[in-house]
């Protein structure tokens, strides 16, 4: 065999060094999947996020919720556990993902700071920083409740929470909070009015207390469905929804409301600055609308929810304030991700998800499912991932035709 020609022996090299760089991750790539202790990192990106919620038997595995999720292009995730499952699927995704401890074991934690370190050792050591975990939250709707030794135990578990990151030097990194339903305020029409019942105010004083401190965020649970649902008569579905309607008119602010969410959540606000809190963040916890019912549930349809969903993910977009609140974007995570068909209640809980369990669209929002195009020729699917991946991964790809072709010219 002819010894190879000097030209033959630069283009070789070329190739080699070409073959090099792309077999080797890119350094943006490394960093992304060992994400540093000592890197803080908000707990909510953007303004939209999704409740995934499991309360079935045929939803699909969580790598395959993980892939759905960054199809959808959804950063902010919420779950009402810390299931292993879901956190090891979680791993490297670049996903923000808070975890719950669940209302049987606020007490337990509350009893104890041991039970409460117990617990992040278990559901977050184990996982973060790889998991990005970002917040914690405490029970779920307990104020309100009928459980008056549950919603006793709720600041000491969060109390016990806090100070068991704290001693793991993550208190600045995992923000412990718990969420709330419209039944910790007294009234919230019109919004001005809107403050806390006189007999929650025994846990919520030392509860607001201790989120004043760390800084921690006021979570309620905004549905403007509910409230129609509970309503028909007297409230406009067009309020409810974000269509033309003409709105409301808060007599004591001035301020003009033209959609029940926004309403909702300037409440929350007055009812915070009311109980001596005016600088606390209210960020919505839960809020959707329910794509079927049953007869007597006024609303619930596939073309409601489309619609509420569709605005509601346009208004967050805008990343725009309340009436009550112009310069504070409104923070949401949508419920939820799947419908659930073990959920007890009446049918509505069952029909709340962005998606049906088998991934693909519930509630078309513009949001692909997990079943890829049939369409895609099989050769260009590489090219087809590279381009998802953004146009560092593209210009690899090209590379690498590139050096192929360079080593077959180099050898003809």
């Amino acid at each position: 065999m002819p010894s190879p020609s000097p030209k033959s022996l630069i283009l070789l090299i070329a190739a080699a060094l070409a073959l090099l760089l792309i077999t080797s991750p890119p350094l943006c790539e490394a960093k992304r999947k060992s994400p540093s202790p000592s890197s803080s990192s908000p707990s909510f990106v953007g303004t939209y996020g999704v409740n995934y919620g499991r309360i079935a038997d045929n939803l699909p595995p969580p790598t395959e919720v993980v892939k759905l999720l960054r199809m959808s292009r959804i950063k902010n995730v919420k779950i009402y556990d810390a299931d292993h499952s879901v956190l090891d699927a979680f791993r490297n995704s670049g996903l923000n993902l808070v975890i719950a401890i669940t209302n049987g074991e606020v007490k337990d934690i509350a009893a104890s700071p041991a039970k409460a370190m117990d617990w992040l050792n278990e559901n977050v050591q184990p996982y973060y920083p790889s998991t990005k975990i970002v917040g914690i939250t405490v029970g779920n709707e307990i104020l309100g409740g009928a459980d008056s030794g549950l919603a006793e135990a709720l600041v000491g578990a969060v109390a016990n929470v806090h100070g068991a990151l704290r001693m793991l030097r993550l208190e600045e990194r995992i923000e412990v909070t718990t969420p709330h339903s419209e039944a910790v305020f007294a009234n919230s029409y019109p919004p001005s009015a809107c403050v806390f019942r006189d007999d929650l105010m025994v846990y919520l004083k030392p509860l607001l207390d201790f989120f004043s401190g760390t800084g921690a965020p006021f979570y309620v649970n905004a549905y403007p469905f509910l409230a129609y649902m509970s309503d028909p008569q007297h409230i406009d579905v067009n309020y409810a929804l974000f269509k033309p309607n003409s709105g409301i008119f808060d007599a004591k602010t001035n301020l003009h409301y033209d959609n029940m969410f926004e309403a909702q959540v300037d409440a929350a606000y007055f009812a915070l600055e009311a109980a001596g809190y005016p600088n606390m963040e209210v960020r919505v916890a839960e809020t959707g609308w329910a794509s079927a019912g049953d007869p007597t549930e006024a609303g619930a349809g596939p073309e409601n929810a489309r619609i509420y969903n569709y605005n509601l993910r346009k208004r967050l977009f805008l990343r725009k304030g309340t009436p009550y609140r112009p310069n504070r974007p409104v923070k949401a995570y949508i419920f939820a991700l799947f419908n659930e068909n073990l959920k007890p209640g009446p049918s509505t809980e069952r029909h709340y998800g962005l998606f049906k369990p088998d991934g693909s669209v519930s509630i078309d929002l513009g949001f692909k499912g997990l079943v890829p195009s049939s369409s895609t020729p099989y050769s260009l699917i590489p090219f087809k991932r590279a381009r998802e991946r953004g146009w560092i991964a593209l210009v690899q790809y090209s590379s690498t035709l590139l050096s192929c072709t360079f080593i077959f010219l180099a050898l003809i």
